[in-house]
């Protein structure tokens, strides 16, 4: 069975250094428009992505929706102007919904103005109230002019005269052209009794705000990401666009069966305004943007929170813990899922510049944390079954039976296909590294695809300054690669400190914390720094994520539990090699050898017998395994006495019977031996355990 580890104390790689990256070694803010954002990428069409069953509610009958008595709780009363409370009660006299400000004379106004049967714009015929929101009530109405479709009227900002309504119009047109599956979509501007509204389409479901209510715990986590995954193309489109969508939270996602849908585009704004109102909301803005105004940068952070506060009980999100993370050792959520984490901290990191750069960079890297999510919280004990491919790493090429990996035995860095000269690169095919380097010398443009090349064929060859140096050349370039960091990770492993390996492999982890290919690079290097907690968490994340990476994970399992006198738990690690796995026979063949050397007595020795019958193992190893586990068959029914009911190889328990086996099979090891010497010494080792022998 896979287990977590020993709990955030040991076992969180949050505690360990990291290389730094990013804002702590860049002297320029980072530019977003060097990358894409396309929304193509990766994409999923449905909702858990494929990996987890999320329960969807019902689709509501509009009519329930609507409120019998639409009053504005007295806690909910604000002035528009200076956000001091209006309209609360006193003197045990309930407040008044009309009136002025007390601080700065502001009329306010907290009673529906559209009543039931109004006709607004000669279209819209209102039904009733069904929300309040930040620019007054919001209500469900028909459409009279387009089959009686539900649809939904919302006040619009500053539109109290003509000449206002139109310059409001103007300002709010582009959303009308904002078309996504995704997004509720705005079908017209009216105007009705002097005030101007938005009509928009109507969604029937529930917000995540209700249902995370409802439960009144947070969502499980697989839950509450499968949700985000499903909305984060529509951020993607919006910012495709060259708008912000501003204020996102839990209240503007509509689970809708089993779609879900972005609504309440009140916020959005386009990238270029940096004169109107930015519109937030305490507990998911980005402290920048008072000062800075809103970006790709904050909208992702309000993703980040927005997540936060479906997973955690989040009693701080507006106070302690307004622009910060509750601690790791006060959040088992934390402890377990260390990728989530690690995912939420980049996302809502407090530099806008240490943030995803992109939404569908986010969302590829939330997939992945889905992923190892979903792999903890299955049932069953096995390893993982399937696989997934990376675009930013190729899989492990060897399993490491023998050890730990080396460095040139990790998954290889992928080919940045927006690097314009990954094509020369890749025509850069001589097997030599040192002739390699020499024509990587003589590339038309030093980008960072031909420094990655540079920096491994001087691995290969041992040359680690020069890897060092083409690092720093990369981090010149773009202090947030984090493949330079990797390639230092590589050079640590390659020169013999671990440690600094773990360093710069912990890095790399907190910039893609989806991607299991660091996860592996770090237990690999903590098992070698002695960092054992941390390496025996990542090769289990490893192990039972995805089955590329399973076997590499559980030899590298049973290695730390062996360190850490877990015979049981190294035999169940060697127990996730499949035999689809070409390392299967070597997993059999260390499951055996295990058994053999525990001193569990004949029952272990039998086992050791058994384990290699159905592996595909070379007939001399295969016979030498029965050799060593009939020898100390023998060597225990000498000493403790037969036991007839039990087999070894096919043999009785007993002296006679474990004589004659023995005798058997180390005539066979030798016939498969090579060397005369060797075979002879075998032969005299047969005669000496032959029963006549002892006559």
């Amino acid at each position: 069975m896979i287990r977590v580890g020993d709990g955030a104390a040991t076992s969180s790689s949050a505690r360990l250094s990291a290389t730094a990256l990013g804002s702590a070694i860049a002297t320029t803010s980072r530019d977003a428009h060097l990358h894409s954002t396309s929304s193509q990428w990766l994409r999923e069409k449905r909702l858990g992505a494929g990996l987890t069953i999320v329960p969807t509610p019902e689709i509501q009958d509009p009519l329930a929706s609507v409120m019998k008595n639409p009053q504005l709780a007295e806690e909910r009363r604000f002035c528009s102007a200076c956000g001091e409370p209006v309209g609360r009660a006193r003197d045990g006299a309930p407040g008044r919904t009309k009136g002025f400000c007390s601080a700065c004379g502001t009329p306010f106004d907290f009673a529906p103005s559209l009543t039931p049967g109004e006709l607004v714009g000669g279209q819209y015929e209102v039904v009733g109230c069904i929300a309040h929101g930040g620019l007054g009530w919001i209500y469900l109405a028909r459409d009279r002019n387009v089959a009686d479709r539900w649809v939904v009227l919302k006040g619009l900002l500053n539109a109290d005269s003509t000449e206002a309504y139109d310059v409001a119009v103007a300002e709010r047109e582009f959303l009308a052209e904002v078309e996504h599956p995704l997004i509720v979509e705005i079908y017209n501007f009216a105007r009705h009794a002097g005030a101007g509204y938005t009509v928009m389409e109507y969604v029937g479901g529930r917000s995540l705000k209700d249902l995370r209510a409802e439960r009144r715990t947070p969502f499980p986590p697989d839950h509450a990401i499968a949700y985000l995954l499903e909305i984060m193309p529509a951020f993607t489109y919006v910012h495709d666009r060259g708008l912000l969508y501003c204020d996102f939270k839990p209240d503007n996602v509509v689970v809708q069966g089993d779609t879900v849908k972005l609504i309440d585009l009140g916020g959005v704004r386009r990238m270029s305004d940096m004169t109107t109102p930015v519109y937030g909301t305490r507990g998911y803005q980005a402290a920048e943007v008072q000062q800075a105004g809103p970006s790709v940068a904050s909208d992702i952070y309000t993703i980040g929170r927005t997540l936060a506060t479906l997973v955690l009980d989040f009693a701080g999100s507006t106070g302690v813990h307004e622009h910060t993370l509750p601690p790791v050792d006060e959040t088992p959520l934390f402890a377990r899922h260390d990728s989530l984490h690690r995912w939420l901290v980049k996302a809502c990191h407090p530099s806008p510049d240490d943030r995803f750069l992109t939404v569908e960079e986010a969302r590829v890297q939330l997939l992945g944390v889905l992923r190892e999510v979903v792999a903890l919280e299955r049932t069953g004990s096995g390893g993982a079954t399937t696989s997934a491919a990376s675009p930013l790493f190729g899989v492990p090429p060897a399993d490491g039976s023998g050890g730990p990996l080396s460095w040139d035995e990790l998954p290889a860095l992928a080919a940045d296909p927006t690097d314009p000269m990954t094509s020369w690169v890749a025509g850069v095919n001589l097997t030599d590294p040192a002739a390699r380097m020499d024509q990587l010398a003589l590339a038309p443009r030093r980008t960072v695809e031909v420094l990655l090349a540079e920096a491994r064929a001087a691995l290969q060859i041992g040359d680690l300054a020069r890897v060092h140096d083409t690092v720093s050349q990369i981090l010149a370039l773009d202090p947030w690669d984090w493949r330079a960091a990797w390639m230092e990770g590589l050079a640590g492993l390659a020169g013999g400190d671990a440690a600094a390996a773990a360093a710069s492999f912990n890095a790399v982890y907190g910039q893609v914390p989806g991607e299991l290919a660091p996860k592996l690079a770090l237990a690999c290097a903590c098992e070698q720094s002695g960092e054992l907690g941390v390496a025996h968490e990542m090769y289990a994340v490893c192990a039972r994520t995805d089955a590329n990476y399973t076997g590499a994970a559980a030899f590298g399992l049973a290695r730390v539990r062996l360190a850490r006198n877990d015979l049981d738990g190294a035999l169940d690690g060697l127990d996730f090699v499949v035999p689809t796995r070409g390392s299967y026979g070597d997993a059999r063949l260390a499951r055996a050898r295990l058994l053999i050397g525990s001193g569990r007595g004949l029952p272990a020795l039998a086992q050791a017998a058994e384990v290699i019958d159905d592996a595909p193992v070379p007939a001399r190893m295969r016979t030498q395994v029965v050799v060593e586990a009939l020898q100390r068959a023998l060597d225990h029914v000498l000493v403790h006495g037969p036991e007839p009911d039990l087999r070894v190889a096919g043999a009785e328990a007993t002296e006679p019977s474990m004589r004659d086996a023995l005798e058997a099979g180390l005539r066979r090891l030798a016939q498969l031996t090579e060397s005369r010497r060797a075979r002879v010494t075998l032969v005299d080792r047969a005669n000496s355990v032959r029963r006549w022998t002892l006559r």
